[in-house]
């Protein structure tokens, strides 16, 4: 009758050892807004490949909507719960996520913001996002440089996000405008220049839909546009539709900001005459690197030089290039999209 105890005894051990690596596996979560959108999928994809590579255990988890806030806080606090080391979140509501963030914080994660920093920034330990500013204005000096001496003659439509003048919508907008040249006013604000370069502004709410209506706003202010900004490819895409609905796709050139495969298609196509493209794949990955490391060490990450948060990268890509602005063709940038 002891056999029976003793192979009992050593399943249990064998239990007890499984349940023991189990728990030194370290587990990262990583919170998006949707589960949808195109961006979030190549930012989970990169966040899964990297967790694969380094043996940790990966939990992801997203807003049933964009706007979702109540479910990030519930993702937050799950893995607070399951004693997670660290946090990857784009935040759906960058003020509203704040109290839940501070908790993690204080159990001792590392907390990463993704693509849009939390408010304020350094409510998370870090933020691992593009440049918007310097997206922005790459597209500005593209199109400055393509319309040489017209420049000084521009009738410009400013295509924005929306009407609350998130830290994204304004970085982009403020770096077309300077890389185009136009004196800002204040750097923080849209809409304020007095430029007579600008037709105006209008929110698109980064949509297709919104980017038509938009762009049907502003040709009726001003008819004589010929250079369009817009946040996102969609609202570019958008924007094209309006200018073709009155025969005027082939006199106005459009920018923008994302590089998803579409809108990469959209430069192959002529839609759009130039973009600065995004990494978000390499947001996450990079981000996985770092919980990793500080699980391992205690070291967090820093800042890249001169910035207040870590770069991820942005590529201006065109099949129209100018002289001087360094690019990738969209055959290039179909290899390369969101990677």
């Amino acid at each position: 009758m002891k056999f029976p105890y003793r192979k009992l005894a050593c399943l249990v051990a064998a239990s007890a050892l499984s349940t023991a690596a189990m728990a030194e596996t370290p587990i990262i979560g990583l919170i998006t807004k949707t589960n949808t959108n195109p961006f979030f999928v190549k930012m989970k994809e990169g966040a899964q490949q990297k967790a694969e590579e380094l043996g940790v255990e990966l939990r992801t988890f997203a807003g049933r909507y964009d706007g979702d806030n109540e479910t990030q806080v519930q993702a937050v606090e799950n893995l607070i719960a399951s004693g997670a080391k660290g946090i990857l979140i784009a935040p759906s509501d960058p003020a509203g996520i704040v109290p839940t963030i501070e908790r993690a914080r204080e159990a001792g994660l590392l907390v990463i913001a993704l693509d849009t920093p939390l408010s304020p920034a350094s409510a998370a330990d870090m933020t691992f996002a593009t440049d918007n500013f310097k997206a922005g204005e790459m597209i500005g000096k593209w199109a400055k440089a393509k319309m040489g001496d017209d420049a000084a003659d521009a009738k410009i439509a400013l295509l924005d996000l929306n009407t609350s003048e998130i830290t994204v919508d304004v970085a982009r907008n403020q770096g077309f405008l300077q890389g185009f040249g136009i004196d800002l006013n204040d750097p923080n604000d849209i809409g304020d220049e007095d430029d007579p370069r600008i037709i105006g502004n209008d929110v698109t709410q980064g949509s297709e839909e919104g980017g038509r209506r938009a762009m049907e706003n502003l040709l009726q202010k001003n008819p004589e546009v010929n250079l369009v900004y817009t946040i996102n490819e969609p609202a570019a895409a958008g924007a094209y539709e309006a200018l073709k609905s009155f025969g005027m796709e082939d006199g106005v050139m459009i920018v923008s900001v994302d590089g998803g495969c579409p809108g990469v298609r959209n430069i192959e196509d002529g839609v759009i005459g130039a973009t600065s493209m995004q990494f978000p794949l390499r947001m996450a990955s990079e981000g996985v690197s770092a919980i990793v490391e500080f699980a391992k060490t205690g070291s967090r990450p820093t800042a890249s030089d001169g910035l207040d948060f870590y770069d991820t990268g942005v590529q201006l890509v065109t099949d129209n290039p100018a002289p001087g602005i360094e690019y990738v063709s969209s055959k290039t940038g179909l290899s390369m999209c969101w990677g």
